[in-house]
């Protein structure tokens, strides 16, 4: 069995369900940045099952700190530059800009980590690529926020994923997966503070269960994901399992339209029939 497609897909599932779920607390009235410090949380009690698996080794020497702490503070530092460019720029540019970091990830790779692939493989990377970009399609909006404000910081986010998978298989080289799992925790738990000074408590906050209940059991699954994720990167190639797990949304939208009765359009249409592709290639 092929440990990294296992949990590729584990990662994906969950991501996908969580991508469906996500707004569930914000709609009632908890912000995202709340959400985030809730997520935050979550990491904790799956970074002490990762230990107990791992039978509670913690690399503690000074690279291990280092780039466990640097994968940690890229993913999470990312997504609260994340909130900040959705707050002055348009979404339907935002989310394709940032969504592109898997080919960050895989020019590092193939550079620096001389990652290979099959013919099959390449051929869905290069699917899944266009599918990515596809399936974060939002519609148009007017908003009144300069480029000079949303972009750079868009850009930012685009390098910091890239480079944090970059990270992650570096950091397999040398660590066990569970010590970098404990630093993400703890770097996400470090910023709480930063997405605390970011909320804005002058606005009405649902403080009851559809708030930060409900965000702590939708934000698990994200946790989960992530923790599945650094086993993937373990096994597999960071070329192939990035990208993959990068096509989450296509079960979103899948989530979405049951849940939701929302109908994609065809061009998230189209992302999904390329995701689907893409996955068949890249799991050989």
């Amino acid at each position: 069995m092929k440990l990294w497609l296992v949990y590729a897909l584990i990662t994906t599932l969950f991501w996908g369900v969580w991508g469906a779920l996500i707004e569930v607390p914000e709609k009632a009235g908890f912000p995202a940045t709340l959400g985030y410090s809730v997520w935050a949380l979550t990491m904790i009690p799956c970074a002490l099952v990762a230990l107990r698996v791992g039978k509670w080794h913690l690399d503690r020497d000074l690279r291990s700190v280092m780039l466990g702490s640097a994968v940690g503070f890229l993913g999470a530092g990312g997504q609260l530059l994340l909130f900040e460019a959705l707050r002055s720029g348009p979404a339907y540019l935002v989310f394709p800009i940032v969504s592109l970091y898997p080919v960050l990830t895989i020019i590092l790779s193939v550079t620096f980590l001389k990652e290979r692939a099959s013919r099959r493989g390449w051929a869905g990377i290069a699917v899944a690529l266009p599918a990515i970009v596809l399936l974060s399609y939002q519609p148009p909006s007017e908003s009144g926020g300069s480029a000079a404000v949303w972009l750079p910081m868009a850009v930012l986010v685009f390098v910091m994923w890239g480079i944090q998978a970059f990270f992650m298989k570096s950091a397999n080289k040398t660590m066990t997966a569970e010590s970098i799992f404990f630093y993400m925790a703890a770097t996400g738990v470090a910023l709480i503070p930063v997405a605390l000074a970011m909320t804005d408590f002058q606005a009405p906050i649902n403080w009851g269960f559809k708030g930060p209940g409900a965000a702590a059991l939708i934000q698990v699954l994200n946790s989960i994901g992530a923790l599945t994720l650094v086993y993937a990167v373990r096994y597999g190639q960071a070329i192939i399992v990035v990208p993959m797990t990068s096509l989450a949304p296509m079960l979103t939208i899948l989530i979405s339209l049951v849940l939701y009765q929302v109908i994609p359009g065809p061009i998230l249409v189209t992302g999904m029939v390329l995701a689907l592709i893409a996955i068949v290639l890249m799991a050989e």
